[in-house]
């Protein structure tokens, strides 16, 4: 596996090192050895799959906050969608900021999301399918999301919403965390 840091500090592309032959090729998609090499957690606790039927489907901005926090290893294994992160840790130099990445089923490009990083993407084509790898039990309890149109973040989305669950179009604007508190 290939890691490259993005400018959000903890937050990684990984690129596969196909390995091919007359057969075809193969790949390592995760090993947790070389995840803890680049500091980065190395338990799975839950994979997830989704599938989405339209192109400009739009699922997120999601996080879970403490004891619950979780880290994603996403990767699009059909189709192509448009992954973002949102920095939401209030003592990192990116504080607040984003990055949008795209995943698709030709790149086989994964990106792995730290904790207190809030999580979404947008389908950019019909069939578009998700896998991802969780650090973390889903805790409803500890959910939260952001909506995909706050403006604190003006995130700009590829294409137009043609499809969001109401219960992500009615994510209150951001407020800072308080963990602990």
């Amino acid at each position: 596996m290939i890691f490259t840091e993005t400018k959000l500090k903890g937050a990684f592309i990984i690129d596969l090192e196909l390995k091919g032959d007359d057969r075809g090729a193969f790949a390592r998609t995760f090993c947790a050895k070389e995840f803890a090499a680049h500091g980065l957690k190395n338990s799975v606790a839950q994979c997830n799959l989704s599938f989405n039927y339209k192109a400009g489907t739009l699922r997120g901005m999601h996080y879970q906050t403490p004891p619950a926090a979780e880290t994603k290893l996403v990767r699009c294994t059909k189709g192509a969608i448009y992954d973002v992160i949102i920095d939401l840790r209030a003592d990192s130099p990116s504080y607040l900021h984003y990055i949008g990445v795209e995943l698709t089923a030709d790149n086989r490009r994964a990106l792995f999301v730290p904790e207190m990083f809030a999580h979404g993407y947008q389908a950019l084509t019909d069939g578009a399918e998700v896998v991802y790898q969780v650090g973390e039990f889903y805790t409803p309890g500890y959910e939260c999301g952001i909506r995909y149109d706050d403006p604190a973040f003006n995130i700009e989305w590829p294409m137009p919403i043609t499809v969001i669950s109401d219960k992500d179009s009615a994510w209150a604007p951001f407020q800072p965390i308080t963990v602990g508190v």
